[in-house]
């Protein structure tokens, strides 16, 4: 038997701010400087604690942790950000064509 609590239904949740700013940094092998620097850059967004402490989700590490990979292989820091920020409306883009590829396929032959 499970016990339900408010935390158990936030453990699933990509977009939950569990990590604190040192966390993150430990979990992307980066400093909190690269953390603040791709905020700075829009390419996340962290939440905030009531004290004011930048808090991460598991969604946004991944977003980071592809921004650190283009870094790492030399990519200035603001050209990473704009690459993942185009790589996520490329990706976003083509779930929706499929959808409506999807959609259009389904009414194809049915009475209009």
């Amino acid at each position: 038997m499970t016990a339900q609590t408010p935390l158990s239904g936030r453990l699933d949740d990509d977009d939950y701010p569990a990590y604190t700013m040192g966390r993150a940094a430990e979990m992307l092998g980066a400093t909190p400087g690269f953390l603040r620097a791709i905020g700075e850059a829009r390419l996340i967004t962290p939440l905030r604690s009531a004290g004011g402490h930048r808090r991460y989700s598991r969604y946004q590490l991944r977003v980071a942790a592809r921004a650190r990979e283009l870094v790492d292989q030399g990519t200035p820091i603001e050209a990473a950000c704009r690459i993942v920020i185009l790589e996520d409306q490329l990706e976003e883009a083509q779930r929706l064509n499929e959808q409506y590829r999807r959609a259009q396929a389904g009414s194809v032959g049915q009475p209009g």
